[in-house]
């Protein structure tokens, strides 16, 4: 009964998530910057004439890195305002009532809306990276060493902050969790370039920004583990230490503490959105 009913309410999130206008606008940007980077891709190969293979690995691989950066940030505006009006939007119109009064577990109806919106989230990095990684194949012939472990920490990164907005949409009014989403999204990328620039510089109290940060909100972890994955291995030679300060370059993989540290993360802050959503009236 309950596996049916979360399997049910996945379906629903998904077929609701796909007549949102948001999926619209999210397409939409994805496509332009796919464009945008297909030309870009063909310009850098058409001077790749002037650099030896080394060189133009390195160069593609930065400018990739860059360009995934901009697709992590469309996935976590679509998700984050996805997520808002999953509960929030519901339990104001009234539509959530309607479903409750029914005997479903409240922990059963939040699992399906999750399960849905990560399939959501997944789906959509899976295609539009891969459509990206094709890009920079056929434009310069570069190929990252690790791409499905870098779509899939894309993934989790989009995992993490859907479930964030569960939990906020559990508290706050739609708009308010998906613009609280977003901006603690970018407040902890920012705090992770603060936290490399002190590692760069050998400045402990400086770093820790960064790693508090990370433990806090995953997301600029992920990210992190996403760029390493994409990167060709040579640019730690190349650049040495420097690479720490860098915000689109990464100094070594995600440990396998730091990924189980991102389950329990999860599992903990939907636990809060499940106890939030059993005692709120609806």
């Amino acid at each position: 009964m309950i596996a049916r009913t979360v399997g049910t309410v996945a379906a629903l999130t998904l077929r609701e998530a796909a007549r949102r206008r948001v999926l619209r606008a999210l397409a939409a940007l994805t496509l332009i910057l796919l464009a945008l980077s297909a030309w870009g891709f063909s310009r850098l190969g058409a001077e790749f004439g002037t650099l030896t293979s080394g060189e133009s690995r390195l160069a593609a691989s930065q400018v990739l890195n860059l360009v995934m950066f901009g697709l992590s940030l469309i996935a976590a505006l679509g998700t984050a305002f996805l997520a808002a009006p999953t509960l929030a939007g519901e339990i104001e119109s009234g539509t959530a009532l309607a479903v409750l009064a029914r005997p479903v577990p409240r922990s059963a109806v939040l699992l399906g809306k999750w399960l849905g919106l990560v399939v959501f989230g997944a789906g959509f990095v899976a295609v539009a990276g891969l459509a990206q990684i094709l890009i920079v194949r056929v434009t310069v012939d570069y190929w990252p060493p690790h791409p499905v472990a870098g779509l899939a920490l894309l993934a989790a990164q989009t995992t993490v902050l859907l479930t964030l907005g569960l939990l906020l949409s559990t508290a706050v009014s739609p708009m308010a969790s998906g613009i609280v989403a977003v901006g603690l999204f970018g407040a902890t990328w920012i705090a992770g370039v603060v936290g490399s620039v002190g590692a760069a510089l050998d400045n402990e109290g400086v770093t820790q920004v960064g790693t508090v940060s990370r433990m806090l909100l995953p997301t600029d972890g992920l990210w992190r583990g996403a760029m390493h994955a994409f990167q060709d291995p040579g640019v730690l030679g190349q650049f040495g230490q420097a690479v720490s300060a860098s915000p689109f370059l990464s100094v070594a993989p995600l440990t396998a503490g730091y990924l189980g540290w991102v389950g329990v993360w999860v599992a903990l802050v939907f636990g809060l959105a499940a106890v939030a959503f059993r005692r709120r009236d609806v």
